[in-house]
């Protein structure tokens, strides 16, 4: 019997047509029925595709379990996050050994006011346990937290679990003082909560029939969830929202906003019976974000710049009149955001691709004096931000640094002097040395002659000679940047000589406003032509050869992976395209889908406009396959998946092996369903090492990558 014989066989998913019908066209879709995830059919049909994806990965088995142990060698399974203060608690996180999630605790702080030097190893004396993740999670297949907020008096603990990965959650509230879970009443909640100052009562959100976050709900601890009160209702389905606390705890703060506008809305936490009071009425098109704290408003808005300025108005406001400009706008400079302490600020900005922070003393009347300083940071490619900083009181601000080569550092700023103490750094155990690597910053033209910037790293004994296996990451939507980080199971990668690249595509946030703006809606091509240029561009630089380039994105990432798969299908040996949002056109036309009537300020409204609706005919992977020889393909989903449903991979999956030329063993095209879990993934530690170890498999196999190369 011959290998050819033996061969295993790809599911092939039934017919059954529905028509499309939207300005003056009719579209034949054979798939759309697999949206049913309560058909037996369907689920019979993602339980095939799982058992062909095990079956033509199952030589991998060897090398998935390499990979695994290296990711598990490399990482110290024990360990403990960095004390943080917030009044008189230092609160952290534990992981311990053998255990999928973390335990969260906190000492009460003692005599003396430094940071604690904990022994990741040991129980740390006095510690009071919050919330052991492992203990909640006993006996479930699915684990995650929504909520996680200690009231301001310290002594209750409202926590929100999902256990499916829908993203709806349960709420539980915890008398820390006895360890008692004392209410459970509220289900089916969105992410978020906030105290009131005596802690007699919660706020929350829920989503509608479209996953949309639509109410703010108020409950009184120990009550029954039906005498619950509605405080705020979004009728506006462009309009998602939030609600939380602001940082001295004083404020019940509710955020909501679209795409392109923004309002914000106030409550004392001192009186939660009260009427919530808005800081500006929502104006179209105007987007901004507010820190009250002492006394004050820090308002960080576009009203005059594209690219965002700080201002300030008083505690009381309710219009943007009052609102006087502290930082002007600076093309090309975006302030993403402000936090406010007793004498200084710190703001976040974003210059020429990089992420920065900037640190302005307050005078004694509380205003910035002059133009503060930046923090400091000595390497070409970086991300910096603000870390954990609850205490509004403080002359120490956490800022967290890291690169494609530094591990994840967490420093205390001294806000007075300007100096960097190094608390702690991401251990990484085995032979690790940052000196072992290279990064660089990369610039690819495009066709209309912007340039694109590429965060690029690998062995320092790699040579651009046109010989290296490469991987290429992008994303491109929301204004979402791809900032430099560090990440472990990226070694893998490295170690086997694999050149890493992030496209920092339009779409983005990466190079401010402009950036996405030209990444969007009508321009949003320029995302798709921006990626192929950045990887024609590895390739011309001889960073990697032509024939042992990947690419992989997640999301709208998958998106962009779909779409340039149909562009330039040669340039591509293999593609990993996790929850990808393929079948964008089909969702976008339907208002009642999650991620719908909002995103037609991201994507344009095809429903209304028969211009989007070519535009996104245009570029919509699953209605753009080519017949012709793609890549291995992987896609990534989750049953449970509410922000791109498990339907969009399956059916691309399906129309690409009923389309392409591929062979399916040299270049497979495989389909991999959590069956539960949703967007992000499954939760456990281990779970989600072996999740990675899996496509880090099949992606280096693909790429004739699966040995490691020599040292430094």
């Amino acid at each position: 019997m011959t290998a050819e014989t033996t061969r295993p066989l790809p599911p092939v998913a039934e017919r059954r047509d529905t028509v499309r019908s939207h300005h003056g066209e009719d579209v034949t879709d054979p798939y759309e029925w697999l949206r049913d995830k309560e058909d037996p059919d369907v689920v019979a049909h993602l339980t095939a595709e799982n058992s062909y994806t095990e079956a033509m990965t199952a030589h991998l088995e060897g090398l998935r379990e390499s990979i695994f142990g290296e990711i598990k060698g490399r990482t110290q399974e024990t360990d403990l996050s960095v004390p943080v203060r917030h009044r008189d608690w230092w609160y952290y996180t534990r992981t311990i050994e053998g255990q999928q999630y973390a335990v969260h605790g906190r000492i009460a702080v003692g005599e003396s006011p430094d940071r604690p030097v904990l022994d990741p190893g040991a129980t740390p004396e006095g510690e009071q346990v919050l919330l052991d993740g492992n203990a909640e999670a006993e006996g479930l297949e699915f684990f995650s937290l929504g909520a996680f907020d200690v009231s301001a008096s310290g002594d209750r603990l409202a926590y929100a679990v999902d256990t499916s990965g829908d993203e709806r959650f349960d709420l539980r509230i915890k008398d820390l003082a006895t360890g008692e879970v004392i209410d459970e009443a509220v289900t089916g909640i969105g992410y978020g909560t906030a105290w009131s100052a005596d802690a007699a009562h919660i706020f929350y959100t829920r989503v509608d029939d479209a996953w949309r976050p639509f109410q703010v709900w108020r409950h009184e601890v120990g009550a029954a969830a039906d005498s619950d009160v509605l405080v705020y209702q979004e009728d506006d389905e462009r309009f998602w929202m939030g609600v939380g606390s602001s940082r001295d705890d004083r404020h019940v703060v509710i955020g909501l906003g679209s795409k392109n506008t923004s309002e914000f809305r106030l409550l004392s936490a001192e009186d939660p019976l009260g009427e919530f009071r808005v800081v500006a009425p929502r104006q179209e098109g105007v987007e901004y974000e507010v820190e009250p704290a002492g006394g004050r408003l820090w308002i960080v808005h576009n009203r005059e710049h594209r690219d965002f300025e700080l201002a300030v108005a008083p505690l009381e406001s309710t219009s943007a009149q009052d609102w006087r400009t502290v930082i002007p706008g600076e093309e090309g400079v975006r302030v993403s955001g402000v936090e406010a302490f007793s004498g200084h600020l710190a703001l976040s900005l974003r210059r020429d691709g990089l992420t920065q922070v900037q640190v302005l003393p307050l005078s004694a009347a509380g205003l910035p004096v002059g133009h503060g300083y930046q923090v400091p940071v000595e390497e070409e490619v970086y991300s910096i931000e603000t870390g954990a900083n609850p205490t509004y009181d403080t002359e120490t601000l956490q800022v967290v640094v890291e690169s494609l080569v530094t591990p994840r550092s967490i420093y205390d700023l001294d806000l007075v002097s300007g100096e960097l103490d190094l608390v702690k750094r991401q251990p990484v155990l085995g032979d690790f040395d940052p000196a072992d690597y290279q990064q660089h910053r990369l610039w690819a033209t495009a066709a209309d002659g912007t340039q694109i910037p590429i965060s690029l790293v690998a062995r320092k004994d790699v040579r651009p000679d046109g010989t290296n296996p490469g991987l290429i990451y992008g994303y491109g939507s929301y204004e979402i940047s791809i900032d430099p980080y560090f990440s472990v199971s990226r070694l893998s990668y490295l170690d086997r000589g694999v050149v890493y690249a992030i496209a920092h595509v339009r779409g983005g946030g990466e190079m401010g406003r402009g950036w996405y703006e030209t990444g969007r809606m009508e321009h949003k091509r320029n995302t798709f032509t921006d990626f192929v240029t950045c990887a024609d561009h590895l390739v011309e630089s001889g960073w990697v050869a032509p024939d042992r380039l990947a690419a992989e994105g997640r999301s709208a990432g998958g998106l962009l992976m779909g779409a340039v798969l149909n562009l330039a299908p040669e340039r591509f040996r293999v593609v990993h395209a996790g929850v990808p949002f393929v079948d964008a056109l089909t969702t976008i036309l339907n208002p009642a889908l999650p991620l719908t009537v909002g995103e037609w300020e991201e994507w344009g409204n095809p429903v209304e406009s028969a211009e989007i609706y070519e535009i996104m005919r245009s570029y919509s992977p699953y209605e753009n396959i080519r017949e012709t020889a793609y890549p291995a393909i992987l896609a990534t989903t989750g049953l449970n998946d509410t922000r791109v449903f498990f339907v969009e991979p399956a059916k691309w999956v399906a129309r690409l092996r009923e389309t392409v030329t591929n062979d399916p063993a040299e270049r497979p095209i495989l389909l991999k369903t959590e069956m539960v879990a949703g967007h992000g993934g499954k939760t456990g530690r281990y779970d989600a090492w072996r999740e990675t170890a899996f496509e880090i498999a099949f992606m280096v196999d693909q790429l004739g990558a699966t040995e490691a190369v020599g040292g430094s």
